[in-house]
């Protein structure tokens, strides 16, 4: 089931997506009652996806990320991940501020402060529930469904002041999208990123050195999850610049494609 958060006439709501594109009249959203995070019904009514504008899929109290997470990509920056018996270090983790989230087909405003913008592909977990301490048999219990992000990165910035708070938490610097799928088993899945339609990034799921389930049972040691946060599992090798005037695309198979525009921070 793929869920979206989209306004109409100055409202907002979550729908069910029905069809694709090949549909005879396009997709379609079914309005849902209340919000994903419950047991919920379907009204009904039902609106084409091309007469809405599609928001973030969820506003997320926080979202943690993972950083390393996949070893050719930690090798392109010259990151070691595996001690030296060969076991791969405990995760890398940090925030992105809920104001860095911005939707399909928002902007992603080029930072003042930088002149090395990165993409970098990624699946996103949405949680369903509040959880801490998540048993790793009970992980599938607590997430909701998945969704593509780009974890933008300013790298000189990462380098110079070597921490990463202003350099992946800058505003919208977490497009999250197009909606949320919630039948996906995210195990072996194809992540592709394109700048001005060339292909960027290239990789899978299964590349990961820590699984989805590693991940959340790491996180929740230390900190409670809330229905509606995000968990970014990393991204795999051909990270490269994004400049003012791109078009970039994270597609993730089983979900579909997240766009944005790059331009001049105002």
């Amino acid at each position: 089931m793929r869920i979206a958060r989209f306004s109409i006439d100055g409202n907002v709501a979550f729908g069910v997506v029905e069809g694709d594109a090949s549909t005879e009249g396009g997709p379609v959203l079914d309005i849902i009652k209340g919000h994903p995070f419950a047991e919920f019904e379907r009204s009904g009514q039902k609106i084409p996806l091309s007469k809405v504008r599609l928001l973030p899929p969820v506003l997320p109290n926080k979202v943690v990320a993972v950083g390393r997470n996949y070893a050719e990509h930690a090798a392109e920056l010259g990151n070691a991940i595996f001690d030296d018996q060969g076991r791969p270090e405990a995760p890398i983790t940090f925030f992105k501020p809920s104001t860095a989230v911005i939707g399909p087909g928002d902007a992603i405003a080029y930072p003042s402060f930088s002149s090395e913008l990165h993409h970098e592909a990624e699946l996103a977990v949405v949680i369903g529930r509040m959880c801490r301490e998540v048993p790793r048999e009970r992980v599938k219990d607590v997430i909701l469904g998945y969704t593509c992000a780009n974890d933008v990165t300013a790298r000189d910035v990462q380098e110079r002041e070597k921490q990463w708070a202003r350099a992946k938490g800058f505003d919208t610097s977490c497009p999250l999208g197009p909606w949320v799928e919630t039948e996906l088993d995210p195990g072996d899945l194809g992540i592709m990123c394109t700048v001005n339609g060339q292909q960027r990034q290239l990789g899978r799921t299964s590349d990961m050195v820590r699984s989805i389930e590693d991940l959340i049972v790491h996180i929740t040691e230390a900190m409670t999850l809330l229905p509606g946060d995000v968990v970014l599992t990393g991204t795999p090798a051909g990270v490269g610049p994004l400049n003012v005037g791109d078009e970039v695309a994270v597609t993730i198979e089983g979900i579909g494609t997240l766009t944005n525009k790059v331009i001049k921070r105002g």
